[in-house]
């Protein structure tokens, strides 16, 4: 059953030249867009949203961040206001 789901294969690259492929059910990109928004920027807020989330909870919920990390965390949180235009507290009602 699984096989007969339709997917999307994105590149990732850097600018470095390094790239990846990620490849997604197309339907659940599809569910996940915005109104409006094409599959690449649907996958590019997701990917910084996660990173976003990923970063929050190491410096917020581990174990003793050191000052490096902490602004890593910062700058992820300042890539996601400028892109969504509101901070990750209010886009996702968690607060410290």
């Amino acid at each position: 059953m699984s096989d007969e789901i339709e997917t999307t294969t994105f590149t990732i690259e850097t600018e470095d030249g390094e790239t990846d492929d990620v490849t997604i059910p197309s339907g659940l990109v599809d569910l996940l867009a915005e109104e409006g928004q094409d599959r690449a920027e649907t996958v590019a807020d997701i990917t910084l949203l996660s990173f976003a989330s990923r970063a929050h909870h190491i410096v917020h919920h581990g174990e003793g961040p050191d000052a490096e990390l902490e602004a890593q965390e910062a700058r992820i949180m300042d890539l996601f206001e400028e892109r969504f235009g509101v901070t990750f507290a209010e886009a996702t009602g968690h607060h410290h």
